[in-house]
């Protein structure tokens, strides 16, 4: 029997998580820019140019925030043989986090930037795993035309490959 120590269950762990995230990736929707008859290279590129023009136009500025502390009523606990010892209430701090107030924004100017360069965000449909099976496995490189059943296989490597529905 194979023992582990923490740091190989750890890792055990995270490869378990990685394969899980990668099993519900493959049932996400595509979220991408779409132009009929654009190759898919092409619109990796516009797409990081447009991030970065973005982010130019736009930068980060993080602020730190601290959500608002809890509290935790008194309580009274009792064991089995009925002593009860009484606990007071206390307050627990609320966490502190960071947020980009221009996130949105910069969202806004990238969508806007690729919109002028013909592009258009679309989310398209995992495929039903009867379709994603019957299909030969094959990336697509140039944007198909889309429909109501148009759907998306996503293949290990990353690719993906768009399929209409018969």
């Amino acid at each position: 029997m194979l023992r582990l120590n923490k740091r190989g269950r750890a890792v055990k762990h995270i490869l378990i998580c990685a394969a899980g995230l990668a099993a519900l990736a493959s049932c996400a929707p595509l979220n991408t820019y779409y132009k009929p008859g654009a190759d898919v290279a092409s619109v990796q590129r516009q797409t990081t140019a447009c991030e970065v023009e973005a982010l130019a136009k736009v930068p980060t500025s993080f602020v730190t925030r601290q959500a608002p502390p809890q509290y935790v009523p008194p309580q009274n606990l009792c064991n089995s043989a009925g002593v009860c010892r009484a606990v007071p209430g206390y307050f627990v701090p609320g966490a502190f986090y960071q947020i980009d107030p221009n996130a949105e924004l910069r969202k806004r100017v990238e969508v806007q930037c690729m919109a002028d360069a013909g592009f258009a965000p679309v989310s398209i449909p995992a495929c039903p795993s009867g379709v994603a099976k019957a299909a030969p496995q094959r990336a697509t490189t140039t944007l198909p035309p889309l429909n109501a059943k148009s759907c998306v296989i996503r293949n290990s490597d990353g690719s993906f490959q768009i399929v209409t529905q018969g």
